[in-house]
């Protein structure tokens, strides 16, 4: 199994949009890519941590690829609004890419470079493609939320 992290807004959605495609393992999601150790919810929703709202995918690529997940995380959300998804604002819903090793960085900015060329949005991509770092694990009732709560997803 190996291990890619995403930020594309809240994180709920993202995690039922990973759920769904074949190969993907597992998923949790938590805060990552700030200064704050072991944050809440409610202090990353201040907008003071640093962190984003992100989900943690473990997969198997014999299933499915890195590409296969970047193209989809591409897909689900707007990567051209800085700090935003929908109605949702703060940095806590930016767009990002937490890379785990060389290879998945490259390819990370290899497509987005293509994306970006490729006239397929109005605006340049915005997403940061950054080194992973420490992952906090959300609290329990925001695991697999839209599983939990059986309200429609996205």
């Amino acid at each position: 199994m190996e291990k890619a992290t995403f930020a594309a807004g809240c994180f709920w959605g993202v995690e039922a949009r990973f759920n769904k495609i074949n190969g993907v393992i597992s998923t949790q999601v938590g805060y990552t890519g700030g200064h704050t150790q072991n944050p809440t919810y409610e202090e990353v929703c201040s907008d003071q941590t640093g962190h984003a709202e992100a989900v943690e995918v473990g997969f198997n690529p014999e299933i499915v690829s890195y590409e296969e997940l970047l193209t989809a995380f591409w897909n689900m959300h707007n990567p051209t609004t800085p700090d935003r998804q929908g109605f949702d604002v703060g940095s806590q819903y930016r767009s990002a890419v937490f890379y785990h090793n060389e290879k998945q960085k490259n390819l990370a900015e290899k497509i987005k470079q293509e994306l970006d060329t490729s006239g397929k949005f109005a605006n340049t991509i915005v997403t940061e493609i950054v080194p992973a770092s420490t992952f906090y694990r959300a609290e329990e009732y925001h695991q697999k939320y839209y599983e939990k709560t059986g309200r429609p997803c996205c």
